[in-house]
């Protein structure tokens, strides 16, 4: 099976060349294209592309969605699978993408996402541990009781769909989505019958240090998220958000990292807001 690469870009210039060496080095796949799409920029991303010799689209800053960009290249794409990754992963196994595809390839998942570990050494540390476990799980219809709203976490920072599915279920509906555009999709792919394979031998690392503004911000569009889309508070939202919270502390108080005693309340506190914010 082909694979085509979906990998928008904006101020990109620390990622671009080791993102597109890691991606050219895969070894056992098929990779059809990689396709950047550059949302214009202030930095030298796009000066850098071209001096590599690296195809790409141009598009204006007002014409990027994290939804349309996305679906658009997919419904242009001829290869069997469609692969999103965004700028900031970093990639060090040159088997990432096919430990990602070959679920998709035997037939075993329609849909497979990559483990996120962090190279830093605060909260999301925890979160990443929590949401991306070191033991691979297929996911189906089956497991909303016991799962619920995990049961459509999925995410297309690193993340492989068979194209034809994602054609056929409609994509993002046409849908300019702001955030979580991969549990949008991955609701309808699991209430469609089809299955979602975690890949945890799949690894990229995607590491971030969100000021609490930042962090708030980004709940804050998660709340909005949801708010739309009600129908995914039936599967226990605010149970999950628990959960990931009591994790955190547990693994916080293992470790005695007092620095990040002191962080967690404010941390949790700014989720909160925002997610409430956001809802409202």
């Amino acid at each position: 099976m082909t694979v085509d690469i979906i990998c928008p870009l904006y101020n990109a210039e620390q990622y671009i060349y080791n993102l597109d060496v890691a991606i050219r080095n895969q070894k056992g796949v098929n990779i059809g294209q990689i396709r950047y799409i550059l949302t214009q920029s202030t930095d030298n991303t796009q000066k850098i592309l071209d001096k590599l010799g690296i195809n790409y689209k141009l598009i204006n800053k007002q014409d990027f969605s994290h939804s349309l960009v996305r679906e658009q290249e997919a419904y242009e794409s001829n290869a069997d699978i469609i692969c999103f990754v965004s700028q900031d992963v970093v990639i060090e196994s040159d088997n990432w993408l096919s430990k990602l595809i070959h679920p998709i390839i035997i037939g075993e998942a329609d849909a497979t996402y990559s483990r996120q570990m962090t190279k830093f050494n605060n909260i999301e540390k925890y979160t990443r541990e929590h949401n991306y476990p070191d033991v691979s799980i297929i996911k189906t219809k089956e497991d909303i009781v016991n799962m619920g709203l995990k049961t459509f976490f999925f995410s297309d920072a690193s993340g492989a769909i068979k194209r034809d599915t994602f054609v056929k279920l409609g994509g993002y509906d046409h849908k300019n989505l702001p955030i979580s555009e991969d549990m949008y999709f991955a609701y309808k792919l699991i209430m469609n019958g089809y299955s979602i394979k975690y890949c945890s031998d799949s690894i990229v690392y995607h590491s971030h240090e969100f000021t609490l503004k930042e962090l708030y911000d980004r709940y804050k569009l998660t709340g909005n998220f949801f708010k739309q889309n009600d129908y995914l508070d039936k599967f226990k939202t605010t149970s999950a958000g628990k959960e990931l919270a009591m994790y955190i502390w547990k693994r916080i108080r293992e470790e005695k990292r007092f620095d990040l005693m002191l962080r967690f309340p404010f941390d949790m506190a700014a989720r909160l807001l925002g997610m409430k914010a956001g809802k409202r």
